[in-house]
């Protein structure tokens, strides 16, 4: 019996145009097999040749501080101990030595980015340093200066006056990594000098505490020392300058971040520049929406920047009110606070961007010309209308006891004397009001997007979003001056 691999090949009733296929599948399957064969051969077998181009530029960070002195008792002996009277006499008799100012010293990474000696390192790897010295590869050192430092990114820029240029590196593009692809580090860890560590991407967009945060996050080993070393990718470009870890005992567990460079390229860019950072201010406090505040405004999702207060500054001159939310900055949708907030921090100061808002069921575009957030840092928010004179009363509604304002109320919560609203009593400890943090003491200033003052005018918001079909209602909340909306469920 002949093989059907045969048999099928001798069929004559097999059309021309099929025969041709049956070649073309032959052909580019013997393609792919080629292919794969020649990238496994091109695959490097060792990392060493990608070390040896780059090592030049990585280079090790030694800082100097003056710092006070301490008693010499402190860590030998307890307080209190029969001791203690016998060291102190020991120190009085050496002219109080123990309180002299010493030396301190500290370790970290850098890399350069320019031949003329452009350095870039961790602000807390300098921070305080009264000496700045860099070794590089070669073992030759050279003192440091620092051109400037944005503790908000944790990035500074250090410069060295090379007699000879400096072997530099590049930056890539940090949004091109891709959780997988392989990464190395190199720094300095725990003082042991030079070190490489491989590993890859293990995740990206990561935040730790910082408003600006983009971390990407790494299994390759990085320790104290490698603070401010740069992250590289393949080809040998900067993709991230190691910044945290995250150990319960110090030392890597295979969890460490590194501040993206694209995040750092625009620092870096401004502190050569400016010597300072100048980010763009919108001028506005914002909270995320969620699921129950997008239902209470009628938002058919969970998405934008929800602005609790407008104090003077660029959107309040715009026109942007507290209860907008914001979808949509310089023609980028808008997802949450934290993408709001980058957004505005990359952008230029002075430029008038186009601000898309959803106000009272529809959207509006507003111009704004945005501030300097440096120079705001310190704004103060807007005073409210002024206090409608109703008669002090209280009332349990939505699982709490309010009360108007008055002025003892104000003086007691440090509410401004021409702030209007309803004081918290008490709040009920099995009511959904307590679940999502309300407090005695928190003061509402408006129910449904409008201004409350008093409780008739809180119960007239409550039918309103009932007869509208709602099944909550968005409150606006100040705290020691701090506003954020919640939203209650309605129920009968």
């Amino acid at each position: 019996m002949q093989p059907k691999a045969i048999a099928v090949s001798k069929d004559r009733s097999l059309k021309p145009r099929d025969r041709m296929r049956l070649i073309w599948l032959g052909v580019l399957t013997m393609v792919l097999v080629m292919a794969q064969a020649l990238m496994a051969q091109a695959r490097p077998e060792s990392l060493a040749p990608l070390a040896e181009k780059i090592s030049p530029s990585v280079v090790n960070i030694t800082t100097s501080t003056m710092v006070e002195g301490r008693s010499g008792l402190q860590g030998i002996v307890p307080e209190g101990s029969p001791f203690e009277d016998f060291f102190r006499e020991f120190q009085d008799r050496n002219n109080g030595e123990g309180q002299r100012p010493r030396r301190s010293s500290a370790l970290g990474s850098g890399f350069v980015i320019s031949e003329d000696g452009y350095v870039v390192t961790n602000n807390h790897v300098i921070d305080g340093a009264d000496e700045i010295l860099v070794e590089f590869f070669s073992g030759d050192e050279l003192p440091a200066t620092v051109v400037g430092t944005d503790p908000n990114t944790d990035i500074a820029l250090l410069k060295v006056e090379p007699e000879e240029p400096l072997p530099f590196v590049s930056f890539g593009d940090s949004d091109l990594a891709r959780v997988g692809d392989w990464v190395i580090a190199m720094g300095n860890p725990l003082g042991q000098g030079f070190s490489v560590s491989a590993g890859i991407v293990s995740a990206r967009n990561r935040a730790l505490s910082g408003t600006y945060d983009d971390y990407i996050q790494t299994d390759a080993a990085i320790n104290r020392g490698n603070s401010g070393g740069p992250l590289f990718n393949m080809d040998g470009e900067v993709v991230g300058v190691n910044t945290a870890i995250l150990s319960p005992n110090g030392g890597s567990i295979g969890i460490g971040f590194s501040m993206a460079s694209n995040v750092v390229t625009r620092v870096v860019d401004q502190l050569k520049e400016f010597g300072e950072t100048r980010r763009g201010w919108l001028g506005v406090r914002i909270q995320d929406v969620t699921e129950d505040v997008a239902e209470a405004m009628g938002l058919e999702e969970a998405a934008g920047a929800l602005v609790t207060d407008v104090p003077d500054g660029p959107a309040k001159d715009a026109g942007l009110l507290s209860g907008d939310v914001i979808i949509g900055f310089d023609g980028v949708d808008v997802a949450d606070t934290r993408a709001l907030v980058r957004q505005v921090g990359n952008t230029a100061v002075g430029k008038a961007v186009r601000v898309v808002v959803y106000r009272e069921g529809a959207t509006q575009t507003v111009l704004v010309t945005l501030g300097r957030r440096e120079e705001a840092e310190g704004a103060v928010p807007a005073a409210m209308q002024d206090q409608p004179g109703d008669d002090v009363q209280e009332k349990t509604v939505l699982g709490m006891t309010l009360s108007i304002l008055t002025d003892e109320m104000r003086r007691e919560l440090g509410v401004p004397d021409n702030q209007n609203g309803l004081a918290v009593l008490d709040v009920d400890e099995a009511s959904e009001a307590f679940e999502k943090g309300l407090r005695a003491g928190d003061v509402i200033t408006e129910a449904g997007q409008q201004k409350v003052g008093s409780l008739d005018e809180l119960d007239d918001r409550i039918a309103e979003a009932k007869e509208a079909g709602r099944k909550s209602l968005l409150l606006l909340v100040r705290r020691a001056g701090d506003p954020r909306f919640v939203a209650l469920s309605l129920t009968d």
